[in-house]
This record gives C-alpha cells, structure tokens and sequence, in this order.
C-alpha cells in the first residue's frame, strides 16, 4: 500500500483541515499545475517551465530539483507528485539527444494519468525578452484557437482540450472587463503549433511528437457530472427559442351532453308580467 493511501487517525485539527480540503466536491478547487525539471533540462527547457508558471500563479508549482522518470512508459513518480501536491494538470521539460527541447503536458483523473502529449520546441521567445510582459497574479486570460483542420483528428481536438483545461484559470461568475491583461493565441497550421501572446510575438513554435491519450469510455467517465448540477426536469413546461415559457395544463375528460345546464332565475317584473298574462 502506497504511504499516502494508508488510513492514519488524525489528532490534529490543522491535519484534519488539509484532508477536508482534498475531499471530492461539488465545487472543485481550482485546478493547480505541476512543473517539472527533468535528469536532462538545458536553459532553455527551464525558462519555458519558468513563463509558464508565471502565467499559471498562484495555481502553479514548479520543481526545480532533477526528476529523471520517465513519463510514458512509467508514470508512478507523476501520480505520487500529483497526490503529494494536490495537481491535475503537469508539464515535464527534458532535453535529451533522441528528442531535443522536450515538453510533455497532461493531466490527472484521480491523481492517476489520463491525457499525455509530447511536444517538441523549435522555437522560443520568453517573456523577459518582451516589453511589459509581466502579468498580475491570478489574472484570467482570454484563450483564441485558430485552425482550419485542428478538429479533424483525436491527438488535436484532444490538445486543444487540454490547452483550454491548462490556461482557462480560475471559475468565476463575472469578469471585469478593466482586469482582461492578455490573451493567449494558439495556432495550428501543418502539423505544428503557435503558441502567442497578446502582442503577437512568437512565445513558442511546437510541433506534436508522441501521444498517450486515455480510452472513450475512461475520457466520458472523467468528464461526468455530479447529479446535483444536472438540471431538473419540470413536467408539463417548456421553452421556444425566445426564451419563452409555455405550461401544459391536464384536465379530466369530460361528457358535455350530461352535464345540466343552470337554472334560469326569475325575475320579479317578469313573474308580474306573467301574472297580467294570465288574468287578461
């Protein structure tokens, strides 16, 4: 049994705190990143992990220590980082001479693996190299994906998913309009992809390598909602395209020939009028 998984009784409430806030929700936590160094990262690798860690604070964790793993053909020292650091979404960054200027993005389904893509990096222009690149902390990006052919294939739709899960930030329910800093652009175009910035500077040029994508059936599980946010179907109402309401009302059957019809009421000038009738 892993160390992390065994059932100890907690005496501390400040421990008791930590294991309430790792609890499944309704409402998640906002989602944190994991970014790790690998046995082989040059400069170029780290300042990469580096940007994007800026732009994924206070939601980012970056290691700086050496992690040699391997991530497609091993993945427990991922899901362990994951559990340890409470992360559903990691890059690793590695530089090795079969692949050169290595990043691999993912995310975790119940701190287990479920998407991983390899990208490679042909080209690279960091954010200390840009005017005004520094970004507030916390700060919600506008996200632009650009491609004509991007949906045709599972490995692209399935990037650009993961892209959207990666940079989306946090869940808010209003946005100032004043606080929209910066706005990432992704474009797809002959097997590589652009990654930009709100100035249009070339950040990154990459081109997809190698994919380990998770099962349909495993993919719509991770995507299934809770019970409590399905909406709850009304009987007898619906709604037309302008938003109108229309209710439907059931009534009993009914025999109108038997029903009686009401008694008609009699005046006084006309029980006069009868009475002249008859006495004439």
């Amino acid at each position: 049994m892993d160390a992390l998984d065994q059932v100890v009784k907690l005496k501390m409430k400040r421990a008791k705190r930590f294991l309430e806030k790792r609890e499944p929700k309704l409402n998640e936590n906002n989602k944190n990143a994991m970014l790790i160094k690998g046995g082989n990262a040059n400069a170029t690798v780290m300042q990469i992990l580096k940007d994007v860690c800026a732009l994924k604070k206070p939601y980012g964790i970056l290691y700086k220590k050496k992690n040699i793993t391997r991530s497609f053909e091993d993945q427990t020292s991922l899901e362990f980082f994951s559990k340890k650091s409470d992360c559903s979404l990691l890059i690793f960054g590695s530089y090795k001479k079969q692949r050169l200027n290595n990043l691999v993005i993912g995310r975790m389904c119940d701190y287990h693996v479920l998407d991983l893509i390899e990208l490679g990096i042909e080209n690279f222009v960091s954010l200390k190299d840009i005017k005004n690149s520094k970004c507030s902390e916390g700060t919600k990006p506008m996200l632009i994906f650009a491609s004509g052919d991007s949906d045709v294939t599972e490995d692209p739709r399935r990037l650009k998913s993961l892209l959207i899960d990666f940079f989306r930030g946090p869940t808010v329910s209003n946005i100032c309009l004043a606080g929209l800093e910066y706005v990432l652009h992704f474009t797809a175009l002959n097997g590589k992809i652009y990654f930009q910035n709100y100035k249009l500077l070339p950040l990154l040029d990459l081109v997809l390598r190698r994919t380990h994508l998770a099962l349909d059936d495993l993919y719509k599980l991770s995507m299934k909602m809770p019970k409590a946010f399905k909406p709850k179907k009304k009987k007898n109402i619906s709604h037309d395209t302008l938003g109108k309401t229309y209710g439907r009302i059931h009534m009993q059957k009914q025999d109108l020939r038997l029903k009686k019809q009401p008694a008609e009421r009699i005046t006084e000038d006309q029980e006069k009028k009868s009475k002249r009738i008859l006495n004439n």
